[in-house]
């Protein structure tokens, strides 16, 4: 990449600003429509009302819980040197771990939410749905710019990003209260990641390996709201499942890639100008690739 790493990063803040900032100046606000609650599969079975769409779930659930063990048992050691490049080794400083820490404890939490929502579905329960949602995007959307701009800003950033995820339902939930509803800021924390990792992605190398893991999670999500969207069409089609319940299985698929990139992943060495900005040292003689120093 040509272009000289500090203009990459500000012209990503300025693409980012100049998108957020026409996005909430030129939409009028957004309410929540109230079909929205109405999905194709209202079953009950086994006396659980809209019961797929409560036990598809699962897999959110599952992950996160998952994912939590996982972290606990692979502990980071900030001492110890990275001895290859090739050296499985998720993390290689410790502050790094807490984004994906609140990834999957958000995960957890969009499996209960989720299901309360669906056994229930209305804006009062919705709001439990959104806010484990918007924590979850948030957390991971943290742990990925900072692996591809600088690992130090993960620790530091990570609090106030997942506040404001929350911050957007909690918003959106009090226009609705005020019959102003303004679904703008939560859909700037769905949608806004969805856009932005692609760009970082392409512009700007990673600091770990697993770019394809990560791809083929983004790809499953962006399935996940195709059916989503598609929800009365493929019930009707299928009869026995909806889109909406196809949704939440393909969308647990996207969150379990993420943990099986962090199984597999190692180091990848920086370029000479990365190392400068991110304050990497390289031994010179047998080019070992020491720890990065706080």
């Amino acid at each position: 990449m040509n272009v000289p790493f500090p203009v990459r990063v500000a012209f990503l803040i300025l693409g980012c600003m100049l998108f957020i900032g026409g996005f909430l100046l030129l939409k009028a606000p957004i309410p929540q429509p109230e079909a929205y609650h109405n999905f194709a599969d209202q079953r009950p079975l086994l006396g659980m009302p809209h019961m797929l769409n409560v036990w598809s779930n699962l897999p959110f659930l599952i992950v996160g819980v998952w994912g939590m063990i996982w972290m606990w048992q692979n502990p980071t050691d900030d001492n110890r040197p990275l001895t290859g490049l090739g050296s499985p080794r998720p993390f290689l400083q410790t502050s790094e771990r807490w984004a994906y820490w609140l990834y999957f404890i958000g995960l957890a939490l969009t499996g209960i939410g989720s299901s309360w929502y669906h056994a229930n579905p209305n804006n009062e329960t919705l709001v439990w749905d959104r806010m484990a949602l918007a924590w979850t995007f948030m957390a991971l959307f943290t742990a990925i710019v900072a692996e591809r701009l600088s690992w130090q800003i993960s620790a530091p950033l990570v609090g106030p990003m997942v506040a404001l995820g929350v911050g957007s339902v909690l918003y959106w939930h009090w226009t609705e209260t005020q019959n102003a509803g303004d679904l703008r800021f939560y859909l700037v924390v769905q949608f806004f990641p969805l856009i932005t990792l692609p760009m970082l992605f392409l512009f700007f190398n990673p600091r770990y390996s697993g770019t394809g893991d990560m791809l083929a999670s983004l790809l499953c999500y962006g399935l996940a709201k195709v059916v989503e969207y598609l929800d009365r069409d493929i019930y009707s089609q299928a009869a026995f499942v909806s889109g909406h319940t196809l949704k939440h299985v393909i969308a647990g698929l996207s969150a379990y890639l993420v943990l099986f990139m962090l199984q597999r992943r190692h180091a990848i060495e920086p370029s000479t100008e990365e190392r400068i900005h991110e304050g990497h040292e390289e031994q010179e003689g047998d080019r070992q690739v020491v720890a990065i120093e706080q």
